[in-house]
């Protein structure tokens, strides 16, 4: 089993992206992009106003304090901005796997490479820490999230069908994308530093 400390105070950074641990006191910051919609258009939780995006932080916060989730805020080093949220969650410790996802960024940071940056110190981050295998699912609608996995390696499983009742009241289907540490370590992981 992996000795991972959800406690600690995590910080991933390069000369672009800071990704420090969710706080309380980010909330006020990040409450500006709940008017974006394009943002939550793909998300299973509301985020869209207000007071759904701050139930949607604080649900995160609860997920550290029961050690079942890690959140980030993601801070764009360029303009020492606020840009967004990602996190790791349903950690299995005992089976050395994660997920990565629930990623927004405002759309100011939209093709701006800041995601690239974000993607690399997580993956670099869990691999480093133990983990073997990194998951993400996705709405097979939401090609740009899928392509921009593939684009630095995961690997397509298979589709999950009618997995996941999206806020509309629709059933969706959930593309699964992976990653494991022995092919980060064979390849990937030079492939998305030339990218950076």
């Amino acid at each position: 089993m992996i000795d991972f400390d959800f406690t600690a105070d995590h910080i991933l950074e390069d000369e672009i992206a800071l990704l420090r641990p969710l706080k309380e006191v980010d909330i006020a910051h990040l409450l500006q992009f709940a008017n974006q919609p394009d943002i939550w258009r793909f998300a299973t939780q509301k985020g869209d106003t207000e007071d759904d995006l701050r139930k949607y932080l604080l649900l995160a916060l609860e997920g550290r304090n029961a050690k079942k989730e890690y959140p980030f805020v993601i801070i764009d080093k360029r303009t020492n901005a606020y840009a967004g949220s990602s996190r790791f969650y349903d950690i299995k410790l005992n089976q050395h796997s994660l997920n990565l996802g629930y990623t927004w960024y405002g759309q100011q940071f939209h093709g701006t490479g800041l995601n690239k940056h974000c993607k690399y110190l997580l993956f670099n981050f869990a691999f480093n820490n133990g983990f073997e295998r990194v998951e993400f699912a996705a709405d097979t609608t939401n090609l740009k999230s899928i392509a921009a996995m593939k684009s630095i390696g995961c690997t397509e499983e298979g589709i999950l069908r009618s997995s996941i009742i999206r806020l509309d009241g629709s059933r969706r289907d959930t593309i699964v994308l992976s990653m494991l540490k022995q092919e980060w370590e064979q390849g990937l992981r030079q492939k998305l530093e030339d990218k950076l």
